[in-house]
């Protein structure tokens, strides 16, 4: 997978998960593996069955920054209007994923507002172990 997010991301909690039915759902920050910097803050919630992510933030950009590098429109993009008009931080660019066990999703899509490029996706979420992963983490 090219670049995501600028580069391939690891979400690690930025809050308690409360009381999400799933563990991957919650309040996360996306960070950028290469350069260790926050990226976005997130809200990762399922709905009907079905996983969706929504920019809170972004770090280091203007929050009212357009994604225009994007196309007019998605297969199956979730919300009306045309994509490349929309403000990055409110909308959603993760969406159509369907649980596959407790903490695992897959079969959805994640949009890049950086250059609007579309990836298939696939979510799980890692249980601080106090080794490997130090706090709960979501894999994208």
């Amino acid at each position: 997978m090219k670049k995501l997010f600028g580069l391939c991301i690891v979400m690690v909690i930025a809050g308690g998960l409360g009381f999400a039915a799933d563990p991957a759902e919650g309040y996360w920050l996306s960070i950028d593996e290469k350069t260790g910097k926050q990226t976005a803050g997130w809200h990762i919630y399922a709905e009907k069955g079905v996983l969706y992510g929504r920019i809170l933030s972004i770090y280091e950009k203007s929050q009212d920054e357009i994604a225009s590098k994007c196309k007019e429109t998605y297969k199956g993009y979730p919300e009306p209007g045309r994509v490349n008009q929309r403000k990055v931080v409110g909308s959603i660019w993760v969406y159509g994923l369907r649980m596959k066990k407790a903490g695992e999703w897959s079969g959805g899509s994640v949009i890049d507002p950086n250059d609007g490029n579309i990836y298939n996706c696939k979510i799980t979420f890692h249980g601080a172990d106090g080794k490997k992963y130090k706090e709960d983490t979501l894999e994208m």
